[in-house]
C-alpha cells in the first residue's frame, strides 16, 4: 500500500498548466519488459474535458490571430525542444510501450519530423487566386482554421501518432485537445513539457488523460470541431460515424492486415531484412506490419530457409538492451490474445515454420518471432489484424493471384512487392486495392510530407493524415468574389510610415 502511495499520478494540462484531473479512478501504467508500475493515469471526467475543451474555446481567437510566420516560429522552437530530449523520449516509449531502443528512437524521429513538416505552413496554408473572372472582378479562395481540434490516439506509438496531428492542427490556427492512449501516457507528459516551456498562449494546447468516457465525450462536445482518431477497426468506424453525425469533420484510421508480395526474382538477402523489419519490428504492433507473406511461384522455395533461419535467431528482450531485437507486446493481455490467434491458426490447418511463444523471460510479456506455414486466405490469421509478432505464409501461382489475394481482404492500408521487374512492379502499384505501396520496402510508411493514405477498413474519412491532407483537414476554405467601382483617384491615400 506504501509502494502505491509512492506512485505518481499524472496530471492533464489544461489553459497553459498542469492540473489534477477531478475523476475518482486510476490505472496503473505497467512496463511490459519487466512488470514495474511506472506511474498511474487518471481516468479523467466529462468535467476534465469540459475543462480543456473550454480553453481550447476561449484560446481561439487571439491564436488564430497569431501571424502564420509567428505560428511557424513557436513550431520551429518546439522542433528544438523535442530534439534536445530526443533520447529521453525514446527511453519513455520503450520504457512504456515495450518497442526496442533502436526502433523507439526512429519513431521519434518521425515525431520531430512532423513538426519540421508543419514549420512550412507559411507555404503550405496558402490560397488561390485569379483575376478578372469577370470583367473587372476577382476571385480569391483563402484558407482558415477549423475551430477546437481533439486527437483521440493509440498505444503503439506514443510519440509519433500524437504530432501527426497536433503540430499541424496549431499551425493552421486551431487550438487543440489530446486524449492519449492510457496504457502509454508518459511520453506525452515529456512531450507537453516541451510545449509549456514555449510559452503558448494558454489553452492553444491541451492534454486530458483517461478512458472511455473521455472519448465518447470528446465525440459528442458540441466545443469540438474536428476528431482525429486511430486504432482498431471496429473503433474507428464508431468514432466516425458517432462523430459526424454530431456534424464534426473527422478522419478515423483503422486496423490493417498488410501483405508482403515476394516474386521469384526477388534478391532473398534484402527481402528477409525487409519482411523481418516489417513483421517483427515494434513486436507486429503497427498498423504498417507487415503480417502476410504471398510468394509466387518458385519464390517460396528461395525465401523459406532465409526467412525461417533469421526468424529463428531473434533476440528477445527489454527493449532498452541496445542488442536486442524483439521487445515485449505492450500487456499480459495482449499476450493472451496473441496466443489465442496462434492456436486459431493451428486450428485451422496452418502449421509452425517458428514457435515463439515461450520466448523471453516469465516477468516480461514475451512473444518471440512467429512463422505459421500454409495459410490461406480463407484463414482468420490472414483475414484478422493479429497486432503481434506473428507472420503467415500463403502460397499462390501468378502475380495475378496475389493481386486478388491482397485486394479482397477488408483492409486496404499497406502492401509490399519485392522484384526487379519493373514490370511486374507498374501492374501491381496499379490494379492492388491498398493505399501505401512499397517496392523492396518492408514498412512502406510515408514520410511527414506525403499523406498516410490508407482505404477500406483501413480508413474513414476523406483526408488523411499528415502531408498536405493535414492541411486540407485542419483549414475550412473561404471563397470571396469581389469588385470595385471607384477609379482609385479619389478619397484617402493610404502612407506607409
Amino acid at each position: 500500500m506504501e509502494a502505491a502511495t509512492q506512485t505518481r499520478l499524472l496530471d492533464n494540462y489544461v489553459a497553459g498548466k498542469w492540473t489534477a484531473a477531478t475523476g475518482s479512478e486510476a490505472l496503473d501504467v505497467t512496463n511490459p519488459a519487466t512488470g514495474e508500475t511506472l506511474a498511474r493515469v487518471p481516468l479523467s471526467s466529462s468535467a476534465d474535458l469540459d475543462a480543456a475543451v473550454a480553453a481550447a474555446r476561449a484560446a481561439l481567437p487571439a491564436w488564430r490571430d497569431v501571424s502564420v510566420i509567428a505560428r511557424a516560429r513557436l513550431l520551429f522552437a518546439l522542433r528544438e525542444g523535442l530534439n534536445n530530449r530526443r533520447e529521453e523520449l525514446a527511453r519513455s516509449v520503450t520504457t512504456e510501450m515495450g518497442k526496442t531502443i533502436g526502433d523507439a528512437r526512429a519513431e521519434v524521429a518521425r515525431m520531430i519530423e512532423m513538426v519540421e513538416c508543419a514549420c512550412a505552413i507559411p507555404t503550405t496554408m496558402q490560397g488561390r487566386i485569379l483575376e478578372d473572372v469577370s470583367r473587372g472582378i476577382d476571385a480569391e479562395t483563402i484558407r482558415q482554421p477549423v475551430g477546437v481540434c481533439a486527437a483521440i490516439v493509440p498505444f503503439n506509438f506514443p510519440a509519433m501518432v500524437p504530432f501527426w496531428f497536433l503540430p499541424f492542427a496549431i499551425a493552421c490556427g486551431n487550438t487543440f485537445v489530446l486524449k492519449p492512449s492510457e496504457q502509454v501516457p508518459l511520453t506525452q507528459q515529456l512531450a507537453f513539457e516541451v510545449l509549456d516551456s514555449l510559452g503558448l498562449p494558454e489553452g492553444v494546447v491541451n492534454l486530458v488523460n483517461g478512458g472511455r468516457e473521455v472519448v465518447e465525450g470528446i465525440l459528442d462536445h458540441p466545443g469540438i470541431d474536428a476528431v482525429s482518431f486511430v486504432g482498431s477497426a471496429p473503433v474507428a468506424r464508431i468514432v466516425y460515424e458517432r462523430a459526424a453525425k454530431a456534424g464534426k469533420r473527422v478522419q478515423a484510421l483503422g486496423g490493417a492486415k498488410n501483405h508482403m508480395v515476394v516474386m521469384p526474382d526477388a534478391v532473398i538477402d534484402q527481402t528477409v531484412k525487409g519482411i523481418m523489419g516489417s513483421a517483427f519490428g515494434a513486436a507486429g504492433q503497427r498498423c504498417m506490419a507487415g503480417s502476410v507473406v504471398v510468394t509466387v511461384g518458385e519464390a517460396r522455395e528461395r525465401l523459406l530457409p532465409a526467412l525461417r533461419e533469421a526468424a529463428e535467431t531473434v533476440r528477445v528482450g527489454d527493449g532498452l538492451d541496445e542488442d536486442t531485437e524483439l521487445g515485449p507486446v505492450v500487456s499480459a493481455k495482449a499476450k493472451e490474445r496473441i496466443l489465442s490467434m496462434i492456436e486459431r491458426g493451428l486450428e485451422e490447418g496452418a502449421e509452425l515454420l517458428v514457435d515463439g511463444r515461450a520466448a523471453g523471460d516469465e516477468t516480461g510479456c514475451y512473444i518471440g518471432a512467429t512463422i505459421l506455414d500454409g495459410a490461406t486466405p480463407e484463414m482468420d490469421i490472414v483475414r484478422e489484424e493479429i497486432f503481434g509478432p506473428v507472420l503467415s505464409l500463403v502460397h499462390v501461382d501468378t502475380l495475378d493471384d496475389a493481386i486478388e489475394a491482397v485486394s479482397k481482404s477488408r483492409f486496404g492500408n499497406g502492401v509490399s512487392i519485392f522484384t526487379e521487374s519493373g514490370a511486374a512492379v507498374r501492374r501491381f502499384k496499379h490494379d492492388v486495392e491498398v493505399g501505401m505501396v512499397g517496392v523492396n520496402i518492408g514498412v512502406a510508411a510515408p514520410v511527414a510530407f506525403f499523406p498516410f493514405s490508407g482505404w477500406k477498413d483501413s480508413f474513414l474519412g476523406d483526408l488523411h493524415a499528415h502531408g498536405p491532407d493535414a492541411v486540407e483537414f485542419y483549414t475550412r476554405k473561404k471563397t470571396i468574389t469581389s469588385r470595385f467601382y471607384s477609379s482609385g483617384q479619389s478619397g484617402r491615400y493610404f502612407v506607409e510610415n
